[in-house]
């Protein structure tokens, strides 16, 4: 008789990276473009995260966290399966919005954003990442203007004035990732939202 594992278990024990050096390398070069120049668009492969979360957003998730990076699973994304993959594959400590290194969820779930750190004026590095699930990523929207831009660039945001009021934090603040199917996209602090 073959011992078989619960549907549950099996599904946490897959999708993550199968060549894990080669692919959180590429995966990382590809989030280090996307934040260096905001605005632009990457793709990024190799995950297959259980639902609710993207291709992009784990991803991420292997890529940026660890068992030292508290993580917060805001709204859909706060289910079994995807606490169960987290555990698994990458054992990041899961924990309240105020106290998180890494946050995902999609803009509604991780509202108010003025709960995650910014960082300390001696520290400003002690802030929260949000990796943010939307449905799609166009260079259309609020213009963005900064550091990594040569001139202009547009990015579809969930909306400008709580990333305007990031900026007037700088150098504290949180930063952005932008995660749609596989698909990412950055907006560090340091970068300028047009209002709309």
């Amino acid at each position: 008789m073959i011992a078989t594992r619960p549907a549950d278990t099996a599904d946490a024990l897959e999708g993550g990276f199968t060549e894990a050096p080669i692919q959180s390398a590429r995966a990382f070069r590809e989030i280090l473009e996307a934040m260096a120049r905001p605005g632009t668009i990457r793709r990024v492969q190799g995950a297959r995260p259980p639902e609710p979360l993207s291709v992009a957003a784990g991803v991420a998730l292997l890529v940026l966290t660890d068992p030292t990076t508290r993580l917060h699973l805001a709204g859909r994304a706060d289910c079994a399966e995807v606490r169960d993959w987290v555990a698994f594959h990458i054992g990041a400590p899961l924990t309240r919005a105020e106290e998180a290194d890494f946050a995902v969820g999609t803009w509604e779930a991780l509202h108010p954003v003025s709960r995650f750190r910014i960082g300390q004026p001696d520290y400003p590095d002690r802030s929260a990442t949000l990796i943010v699930e939307v449905d799609r990523l166009v260079n259309h929207g609020p213009a963005l203007t900064g550091p990594g831009i040569e001139t202009a660039t547009w990015l579809n945001l969930p909306e400008t004035a709580a990333f305007r009021a990031n900026r007037a934090l700088f150098p504290l603040g949180f930063d952005t990732l932008f995660t749609a199917g596989d698909r990412i996209a950055g907006l560090p602090r340091s970068t300028r939202v047009e209002a709309i």
